[in-house]
């Protein structure tokens, strides 16, 4: 396992201990930003597609902060950039 691949388990962890997931796709886009000045920092670039009842009567800057609230440890030595996806159950189509 590579050292992204660890950071998205360890991702994983905190999402799974913060929210009631539905859904969670963690993609790692670090290399579509190689020569990226953070890059250079060891942070990586991740999106994150996420479905939680949490998110229910939420707004998106709620839900953004929610999730940046519940991998805080990562940023900004592991999470350099962050794209979040944040869902409630009744907002995905079945």
């Amino acid at each position: 396992m590579n050292l992204n691949q660890q950071r998205i388990e360890r991702f994983r962890s905190d999402l799974q201990i913060a929210f009631k997931l539905s859904h969670l796709e963690i993609q790692d886009e670090s290399h579509l930003h190689a020569g990226h000045a953070g890059a250079a920092s060891g942070g990586g670039h991740f999106r994150i597609h996420i479905v939680a009842s949490e998110f229910s009567g939420l707004s998106a800057v709620a839900r953004h902060r929610a999730v940046y609230a519940a991998l805080k440890d990562h940023i900004p030595a592991e999470i350099h950039a962050l794209s979040i996806h944040a869902f409630a159950p009744h907002e995905i189509a079945s």
